[in-house]
């Protein structure tokens, strides 16, 4: 048998088309055209780092100019040879700071720097196409004294040169990049957009830095350093004032109360700022993440919980993950523990504030209680800790569920708000607590009240329980106005909802009307019933339930609920009982049903009827004399 071999293949290279990279940066990778300047500052910075590995006596210097459409940046960093030049400016992918393949770490000390660089991903100088229409970098290389210096000069469609200059081009080893602004992105070149943009990435970076605006002036410093958060302050009153002023420069806004967010395990460390005005729970802010310095975003929404929404962050990290964009952090394991322990810092500050300043925790809940409520659901430490502060709309006012529980230990709450501002002031004038959980939150809350508080019952509010709290009529009276009675339940039966007589305060409410989530349940069920088949017809109708209806309470004390009653006219009776049950009814503000529509339209045109027959019988008597 013949065997045959297949031939090698022989392998290529891809071709890059550099304006389909640039457009490709520009519109997918980078979110704006001003990260160029970030590109620019980082490769300087990094430059700086390796030339210190190799040299730590090597001086530092960094200058950033701009003037005329041209972006000028100097450093005294490691620099590059010719070989370098062309393989690591040329190469996409490729970076002086990778090592691995005997790239540049092979230098003793280097490695173990590497994670002090800020790029990761080699694109390097490429994204500074995005506003230049030429690069041209002038560098010499620390490693290699006797090397010469280099030019590599590259335009926007694709092509480069390289070629060694004269000693005297560039005496001391560092880099020089000029940027040649390509027409339509001259505004980016502009000096005070420059200057500008270098202040917002750089005022952290760990070298100094100038800026110059080629008008003869002296250069101006970039970096602002130590972060304010670091700095040293002669009183917390005066720290307090510098972090607030720091915070309406970042953020435009002056903050309640700013929280030290001090992570040294994880390499954190910053500050976060308290809005001053209520804000949305589902409202994601932007916080400001640093990266070794370097301003990696200032959207970053996934830094804290979701449940701290009402703060700002500010920090430098060098532990945390960019994307590939460098415009974010990466969603990873480390990010997850940091975001939870950033969060255990926002319950320690206010657990500090409960502990030692109650003047200001007010002032922090009475802007942000929803926050906290949203916590303290899954917190049962947090709910203890801020039960005497946390507010809650009640029958007896404005109060925290501690105060509340105090005069009631039997507690009632409402599900919504229509619900609670109907019953609010017949509970009050009865001594029956209830509380609204109508909004974010509360309900969730006072189903773990118990877990706190075990002597505390707490059930939702039914008719029964209402009813029970009002004054009963003699049973003289009511059997006096069993007639009355007996006509009301039967007009109302269809509405399934019974009658019952009451004597309650205040005396300006004639009618209430109370319904539970039983009752409701009930009438949804019976509302299947009329509309299913003959095989769930049967089967809803085995679900029936003795829970008790809806309930209209009529209030004796009420001197229209008594004329009412004394009408000798059946008709007319049923007709106002209708009114009646659709005036409650609307005053409790719930939706309509069908029904309850028609019945008020039959009341409404039948009172008129009976007011304009009764004007007519006046009319003709009056004709008679």
């Amino acid at each position: 048998m013949t065997s045959t071999s297949t031939p090698p293949s022989t392998p290529h290279s891809f071709q890059v088309d550099l304006r389909g990279l640039v457009d490709l940066l520009s519109h997918h990778l980078y979110s704006s055209p001003r990260v160029y300047v970030r590109e620019l500052l980082q490769n300087a910075v990094d430059a700086i780092t390796a030339r210190h590995a190799l040299d730590p006596a090597a001086e530092v210097r960094i200058r950033l100019s701009a003037s005329a459409g041209r972006v000028t940046i100097e450093d005294s960093g490691i620099g590059l040879t010719a070989a370098e030049a062309h393989s690591l400016l040329a190469t996409i992918g490729r970076s002086s700071k990778r090592g691995g393949d005997g790239a540049d770490l092979d230098e003793p000390g280097l490695e173990a720097t590497r994670q002090e660089f800020l790029g990761q991903f080699g694109i390097g100088l490429l994204a500074c196409f995005v506003v230049a229409r030429q690069i041209r970098v002038v560098t010499r290389s620390a490693r290699d004294p006797q090397a010469a210096p280099v030019e590599w000069l590259a335009t926007d469609d694709g092509s480069y040169t390289v070629r060694e200059l004269p000693h005297e081009a560039r005496p001391e080893p560092g880099t020089t990049v000029v940027l040649e602004a390509r027409p339509g992105a001259t505004e980016w070149a502009a000096p005070a957009k420059v200057e500008e943009l270098a202040r917002d990435y750089g005022s952290l970076l760990p070298y100094d830095i100038t800026f110059d605006d080629g008008e003869g002036g002296e250069p101006r410093p970039v970096t602002d350093r130590p972060a304010v958060w670091d700095r040293a302050f002669p009183t917390p009153a005066a720290r307090r004032v510098a972090l607030a002023g720091h915070c309406a420069q970042l953020f435009g806004f002056t903050p309640l109360d700013s929280i030290d967010l001090d992570l040294p395990v994880a390499g954190v460390r910053g500050v976060a700022y308290v809005l001053p005005e209520p804000t949305s729970p589902a409202h994601r802010a932007g916080h400001r993440v640093h990266l070794k310095g370097m301003l990696l975003t200032d959207r970053a929404d996934n830094l804290l919980p979701d449940w701290a929404f009402f703060v700002r962050a500010v920090l430098d990290t060098d532990t945390l993950r960019p994307t590939a964009s460098r415009e974010n952090l990466y969603d990873d394991e480390t990010l997850a523990a940091v975001r939870d322990a950033l969060g255990a810092r926002v319950r320690g500050w206010l657990a500090e504030l409960a502990a030692s300043d109650p003047e200001r925790l007010a002032a922090f809940l009475q802007v942000h209680h929803l926050g906290v409520k949203s916590m303290a659901r899954h917190d049962s430490e947090l709910l203890g800790l801020m039960l005497p502060w946390l507010p809650f709309e009640t029958s007896d006012g404005s109060m925290s569920l501690q105060e509340f529980a105090a005069a009631h230990t039997d507690i009632h709450f409402t599900r919504t708000v229509e619900e609670f501002r109907q019953i609010a002031p017949i509970a009050a004038a009865h001594g029956l607590g209830v509380i609204n959980a109508g909004y974010t939150y509360d309900a969730d809350l006072l189903a773990l009240l118990p877990a706190v508080r075990p002597e505390l019952k707490v059930t939702e509010l039914d008719a029964g329980a209402v009813t029970e709290r009002l004054d009963p009529v003699p049973t003289t009276t009511e059997l006096a106005l069993a007639p009355f009675l007996a006509t009301a339940r039967t007009r109302l039966e269809a509405q399934g909802c019974d009658v019952v007589l009451r004597a309650f305060q205040p005396v300006s409410v004639p009618a209430l009307y109370l319904d539970d989530r039983q009752a409701r349940q009930e009438r949804d069920r019976t509302a299947a019933l009329e509309s299913a088949d003959s095989l769930w017809r049967g089967i809803l109708g085995s679900l029936r339930g003795s829970a008790p209806r809806a309930r209209l309470v009529l209030n004796h004390n009420n001197p229209l609920i008594r004329r009412i009653a004394a009408l000798p006219d059946e008709a007319l009776t049923g007709t106002a009982v209708e009114s009646l049950y659709g005036q409650a009814l609307l005053m409790s503000q719930r939706p309509l049903r069908p029904a309850d529509s028609t019945l008020l339209n039959r009341a409404f045109l039948g009172l008129l009827e009976w007011a304009t027959h009764s004007t007519d019988a006046r009319d003709a008597q009056e004709d008679q004399k």
